[in-house]
């Protein structure tokens, strides 16, 4: 205890929400029930130190905690009740561990001496979540809340960042003890790769002839994009990302070939195909980057630096493996590395392009492009794009350009539909300026009952739904591998979005024809609150490039028919 200061005593609840202010905490979101009831009582008292957001559902605020952590670096606090509403979280908990997301979920519970007996909303959600989490906490006496809840902080942002759980029985929060407020929590001390791993890895680099940098994002959670620029420029190396990447750099860096794999740019995916050494930068090598992995790197070196030693040879075998801090690791193997330049290697990175640009699709109408490439006149430096998962999901990541780091927002490990609307307000209150939300007409049918929490707190959003009418992606593997049997993607439905907006009182539109595409916009992004544009597009279109399943990069296909 500091000399001179006197503890104060506080109900449980007070110490949780005092616990998270002092955290740095400004922002929480959730919905309230019976065994939260004294936690919301709390934040109602402390509303002039941190704000909470009640959405429409458990899950829309778990996801826009989740929008709110991907926008800022900052940890995302959800709060829920017990039973269904801790259930309710799972989703979004999964969302944020796939892709190493900080979070921190706070469910009440009912009291420790109810635990066990099958009481009213009771759930383990502990045992629910241990898979999905990268720790939680049961937190059986009071005089644990606010060690605990600095404890989850920590843990969320340290190495690989990634989800916490903490539940707080309803007695925990009614009881009284000591708080004494505290600095903000901070991550672990970062710490490079060993010095051996690091000379291995320097000497394949300074013998490499086609070396090709990929990243994700744990590159982003680093911080180590000036470092990996100078590595790029010191070995002479063209740059690719895992959709986790996007927005790592910006989208017209002259280096920069775009996303790889299953749906990424043919240029990047190629040259990935072509390189003889592959630097990966805090990113998986999962099976939509690889494909078959027999045939994956039978011809090329790879070395991976990751925070997180269970990422190394994990899915496919790596000649130099370095745990360690990816911005620290560089700056200690940048030093060791000849400045070279590769011309022949360069001028088959342009081949590459160039065969991309005959590629791209720049047919006149109504094209996802299209209606992508306007959307790119209107989009601000700092504006965040998010996506559900699907089609549209793939037509945003070739097609939207990024200047910022952290201003792409997508559920990439899980793909889940849903994730949008949420994730998108979460980031409008995270930049603290307008928000994109890029979705599909079945992913918007999962979480449009948000459009309640945009239009009750006026998020300035415009929600542009790729309508067509089907579910796009799956039909689109019906289309290709299933003789075009369409059981169950058609979706028929009836639903009118606009009118759905207006009835929510938001604004909104349909647009049928590119000539009304411009205006649409203006009128979007003059909107004070959220704004609805329906775009309707064919049902068969499809994204491409395409990696089949199981296939290699031998397989790819470019165009319709081949």
């Amino acid at each position: 205890m500091r000399k001179g200061w006197s503890p104060m005593i506080l109900s449980g609840a007070d110490i949780l929400v005092e616990t998270l202010i002092e955290q740095g905490c400004d922002t929480v979101f959730g919905y309230p029930g019976g065994q939260i009831l004294d936690v919301y009582d709390s934040l109602y008292t402390h509303q002039d130190r941190i704000q909470h957001i009640l959405t429409a559902h458990e899950q829309g605020a778990a996801h826009a905690a989740d929008g709110y952590a991907r926008t800022t670096g900052r940890v995302g606090v959800v709060i829920s009740t017990s039973g269904p509403g801790a259930t309710n979280l799972v989703t979004g908990i999964a969302t944020a561990h796939l892709d190493s997301i900080p979070l921190v979920a706070i469910c009440g519970n009912v009291p420790t001496t109810q635990i066990g007996t099958d009481s009213f909303q009771e759930v383990d959600i502990t045992g629910v979540t241990l898979p999905i989490t990268k720790h939680n906490y049961f937190v059986g006496r009071v005089e644990e809340l606010a060690d605990t809840i600095r404890e989850a902080f920590t843990l969320a942002q340290s190495g690989r960042p990634g989800p916490v759980l903490v539940d707080v029985p309803k007695d925990v929060q009614i009881a009284k003890w000591e708080y004494e407020p505290m600095a903000p929590a901070e991550k672990e001390t970062p710490f490079a790769a060993k010095d051996i791993r690091i000379a291995e890895a320097a000497k394949q680099l300074n013998t490499a002839r086609r070396p090709y940098i990929y990243f994700g994002g744990g590159l982003i959670a680093s911080d180590g994009m000036e470092e990996m620029l100078a590595l790029a420029e010191q070995i002479d190396a063209p740059l690719g990302c895992s959709l986790m990447g996007l927005s790592a750099v910006p989208t017209d860096h002259p280096r920069f070939l775009g996303m790889q794999g299953m749906h990424g740019h043919y240029a990047s995916s190629m040259a990935m195909h072509h390189a003889d050494v592959i630097i990966a930068l805090g990113v998986r090598f999962n099976d939509r980057v690889t494909g078959d992995r027999t045939k994956f790197a039978e011809d090329k070196k790879i070395i991976h630096i990751d925070v997180d030693g269970s990422e190394l040879c994990k899915t496919v075998q790596e000649v130099c493996g370095l745990r360690g801090d990816i911005k620290l690791t560089l700056n200690r193997l940048l030093p060791l590395l000849e400045k070279s330049e590769k011309p022949d290697w360069q001028a088959q990175i342009e081949t590459l392009r160039s065969k991309e640009r005959d590629y791209t699709d720049n047919r006149p109408g109504m094209t996802p492009r299209r209606i992508l490439s306007t959307l790119n006149r209107y989009l601000g430096e700092n504006t965040a794009v998010c996506t559900d998962v699907g089609q549209h999901q793939m037509w945003a990541a070739q097609n939207i350009r990024f200047q910022m780091p952290r201003r792409f927002v997508s559920s990439g490990g899980l793909g889940t539909m849903g994730f949008g609307l949420g994730a998108a307000i979460g980031s409008a209150f995270g930049t603290k300026e307008r928000s994109v939300l890029i979705t599909g007409d079945g992913s918007f049918g999962m979480c449009l009952n948000e459009l309640a929490t945009a239009v009750s707190y006026q998020v300035p959003l415009v929600i542009l739904i790729m309508n067509n009418g089907v579910l796009g992606m799956v039909r689109q593997w019906q289309t290709m591998f299933f003789n075009k049997h369409y059981s169950n993607t058609v979706l028929n439905r009836k639903t009118d979005f606009v009118a759905l907006a207006k009835a929510f009182g938001a604004e909104g539109e349909s647009v049928d024809e590119p000539g009304e595409l411009d205006s649409a916009f203006q009128r979007a992004f003059r909107c004070n609150g959220p704004y609805v544009i329906d775009c309707r597009i064919d049902k068969d279109e499809l994204v491409l490039p395409m990696l089949p399943p199981g296939g290699s990069m031998e397989d790819i296909i470019v165009r319709v028919g081949e």
